[in-house]
């Protein structure tokens, strides 16, 4: 029995269940975090980090990739890493102007991804290796702050962390924007 489905349509298997858990430990880190559990909101981002690793290589090596992991995937990345973003400028852990530069990087891929799907045009809106770095490097910073709260990271550690996120942010984001506007000038 290779897999299962609900409903004719949502294929569960391994990859998928991976997944579906890392969405449901957003709100578990995010409750760790405000209540300053920060030993535990690191466990459960290990875990979350982990599982990231493991649907995607599991689907490959296991020929189970499905149409709604692939939009799982980056949908439990960008949960993960927004709701990160927020709590902890809420609990003034990392610099506002950050949060806004992550979340208008986002606004802008998924306005993008909005826009290519409405007028059913044929942008690419794959990722690019620029963002998937930029996403790591994203990550990376969100864990180091965290590491900061345990007392295992020094604040000046973190720093140049932080101007690199920036940087990819800005170029990666830059970067989205320039391929969605030359795909919608070429098709004119």
């Amino acid at each position: 029995m290779d897999r299962v489905s609900i409903s004719d349509g949502i294929p569960i298997n391994i990859p998928n269940s991976l997944t579906v858990l890392r969405i449901l430990l957003v709100p578990v880190f995010v409750g760790l975090l405000v209540y300053e559990h920060y030993d535990h909101a690191l466990l459960v981002l290990i875990i979350a980090a982990i599982t990231d690793g493991l649907d995607g290589a599991i689907a490959r090596m296991a020929n189970q990739q499905t149409r709604i992991g692939a939009y799982l995937d980056p949908l439990a990345d960008k949960l993960l890493l927004m709701s990160s973003f927020l709590t902890l400028a809420i609990l003034h852990l990392v610099p506002v102007w950050a949060v806004i530069m992550v979340v208008s990087r986002d606004v802008i891929l998924l306005s993008g991804t909005l826009l290519a799907r409405l007028t059913e045009s044929s942008i690419d809106i794959t990722p690019t290796a620029l963002g998937k770095g930029t996403t790591l490097v994203q990550f990376v910073y969100i864990t180091m702050v965290v590491l900061m709260t345990t007392g295992y990271v020094q604040d000046h550690t973190i720093q140049p962390v932080l101007g690199l996120m920036a940087t990819l942010t800005v170029a990666s984001g830059t970067h989205y924007l320039y391929r969605g506007i030359k795909s919608l000038n070429y098709q004119d």
